[in-house]
């Protein structure tokens, strides 16, 4: 479970799959040095925004390179031929929302419509980081439709709150969904060292697994899991100024 123990490459990874226009596309993403690095093509150019408005909302992705995506042109259009018979009066023409994305030529997805499946995300992302009580906390924010998804943690259920409030503020959004938004005591301490591959602890003089997992966990019991992660045979056997990964818990 995000906050601890899933990286930002595999929080991507979760996000891309998640939106129902990159999920068919056949792009790759790695994570280094805060830095996401796209490669790859994709059907047309308005995508590659869309990868960047998606990285930018998880939570450790400083910045985004998309340098190696390339779209594919545009098919030929057909010979000209035989006039094709006029469709039936009252037949329906094809829009976005009723032509199957994954069937790649059929319709050309609009720029603002690409766009507009993340930029509600954007600007929640941008409210969140701009509260004083929020903005350093470890917060994903995804877009599903005119919903707004917050995965991570903030310190305790009055930010929950405050986050839900803030995000249902921005204009477009109908609702919020918070059912990944933990509270966590001094979340912002727990989570402040952190590589790329999640958070880890550097252990102090008089620490224990038990104590350790207790302030992650809030379960003193799930040191193994955190023993088991670290290749640790001993859990009575720690030093100060081991690093210990902090796994999501199980």
């Amino acid at each position: 479970m995000w906050p601890f123990g899933k990286s930002s490459e595999d929080r991507l990874k979760e996000a891309l799959q998640a939106n129902h226009v990159t999920a068919r596309e056949a792009v790759q993403v790695k994570v280094q040095g805060g830095t996401a690095v796209y490669s790859g093509e994709v059907s047309q150019p308005a995508v590659i925004n869309l990868l960047k408005l998606i990285a930018e909302g998880i939570d450790g992705i400083k910045s985004v390179d998309t340098s190696g995506v390339t779209a594919r042109a545009a098919a030929p259009q057909a010979p000209s031929g035989p006039a094709t018979p006029a469709a039936e009066p009252d037949a329906p023409a094809p829009t976005l929302s009723t032509v199957d994305l994954g069937n790649a030529g059929i319709l050309p997805l609009d720029a603002g419509e690409v766009e507009g499946s993340s930029r509600l995300a954007k600007a929640a992302h941008a409210a969140l980081r701009a509260n004083a009580e929020l903005k350093d906390n470890p917060v994903d924010v995804l877009q599903r439709g005119s919903t707004i998804i917050l995965r991570g943690a903030v310190d305790n259920d009055h930010e929950v709150r405050l986050a839900e409030k803030l995000v249902r503020a921005v204009s477009g959004v109908e609702a919020v969904d918070v059912s990944g938004l933990r509270a966590v005591a001094q979340v912002r301490e727990l989570a402040r060292e952190r590589d790329e591959e999640g958070v880890v602890y550097t252990v102090k003089a008089g620490d224990t697994l038990s104590a350790i997992a207790l302030r992650y966990y809030g379960d003193a019991n799930a040191y193994r899991q955190i023993a088991h992660a670290n290749n640790i045979s001993d859990p009575d056997r720690i030093q100060a100024g081991q690093r210990l990964r902090i796994p999501a818990r199980g």
